[in-house]
């Protein structure tokens, strides 16, 4: 199976324990594919996921099955050409939009399964993987909160989260999906510039039960868990974020130790990176 994380040296932790809970719950050979760059904003410069980083991560998945592999990928030049500029300084880093350069990657395989840094696989994900992708860009999973509010049609939920996303990039080329979005993020700002464009231009798609992208509580089905931001009502009306890499705060504030053999394995392993 292809999976394919996008961002800077600073996700190094969460890729970590993406992938440690990847090779716990499938035994298929992984190719996993890392899209990198090197992005300079006004405010910041952003610096390439590590050629040490990856080594950490290709001798665990060697370790685990000789026939795994991970392949890591500078699109610094790529990015230059096509810089989202409109949208470099807001609340997400300009690293997530490194996804919608995939189409422009040559040693991409066709049927790559994306994923973001701060997702956790809890069941095996075959079944999602091996969906038919002939005539779809992508398949995904309605996004928790913007289905309520954001439609491409307006008798339909049909809006997509887009941190798990099965992508046919042969199709994805086809209706130049990405082409559209880079463009868009080149002239217009927007809140969560790169799934506000997927959403915008995508023609074709698959929307995926719940278990495959959770992103609000662990259910007894799910197969993909997404930290993301949530409200919460009690003790007053705020929004929490807690990611896989803060532990303490998983079992503080989440009350959360479904994933402590993964987190325990990832503690042992963040000296090396």
């Amino acid at each position: 199976m292809n999976i394919l994380y996008c961002g800077d040296d600073q996700v190094k932790d969460g890729l970590l324990i993406s992938i440690l809970s990847l090779l716990k719950n499938v035994t298929v050979p992984l190719h996993i594919y890392v899209l990198t760059a090197t992005i300079t904003t006004i405010e910041k410069q952003y610096q390439p996921m590590s050629a040490a980083t990856i080594q950490v991560i290709a001798d665990l998945l060697q370790r685990q099955d000789p026939r795994n592999q991970i392949t890591r990928i500078d699109v610094t030049e790529l990015l230059k050409q096509d810089m989202p500029t409109q949208n470099l300084a807001t609340s997400f880093t300009p690293g997530c939009m490194l996804r919608l350069f995939a189409d422009e990657v040559a040693e991409l395989p066709a049927k790559i399964l994306y994923l973001d840094t701060d997702v956790i696989c809890r069941q095996d994900f075959t079944r999602f993987y091996n969906q038919d992708m002939a005539e779809l860009e992508l398949s995904g999973v309605l996004d928790h909160y913007g289905k309520w509010f954001f439609h491409q049609q307006l008798d339909k939920l049909d809006y997509l989260n887009s941190g798990v996303l099965l992508l046919n990039l042969e199709k994805i080329r086809q209706t130049a999906l990405f082409v559209k979005c880079r463009q868009l993020c080149q002239t217009k700002k927007m809140f969560m510039p790169d799934q506000t464009a997927l959403n915008k231009f995508v023609q074709f798609r698959q929307i995926a039960p719940r278990q495959f992208n959770e992103q609000r509580r662990l259910q007894r089905n799910t197969v993909f868990q997404h930290f993301t931001t949530s409200f919460r009502l009690f003790p007053w009306i705020h929004t929490l974020t807690v990611k896989p890499w803060q532990v303490e705060r998983m079992h503080r504030e989440l009350k959360l130790h479904e994933y402590d053999d993964i987190l325990n394995e990832y503690r042992q392993l963040i000296p090396r990176l």
